[in-house]
């Protein structure tokens, strides 16, 4: 019996993959995580206003930022 090597590809680093784990990204999250705080308590009458518009924003966003990886080959034909 013979075996074939399994080939396994890695996907590619983008600046995302890059950030993960990092010094700096552990900072920016932590950033982003006080800054939300701080918005929720000081400005709680502000954010529950906003939430019906950034929920509307939300799938836009989504749109733009998570739909980039579904296979958009761009000219590459298999």
């Amino acid at each position: 019996m013979t075996t074939t090597p399994t080939v396994t590809s890695t996907p590619p680093k983008t600046w995302r993959t890059r950030l993960v784990g990092t010094p700096l990204g552990w900072a920016l999250a932590l950033a982003a995580a006080a800054l939300g705080v701080y918005l929720f308590v000081s400005h709680t009458g502000h954010v529950v206003a906003a939430l019906p518009y950034l929920l509307l924003m939300a799938c836009p966003l989504m749109h733009l930022f998570m739909h980039r990886g579904h296979g958009h080959h761009h000219g590459k034909r298999e």
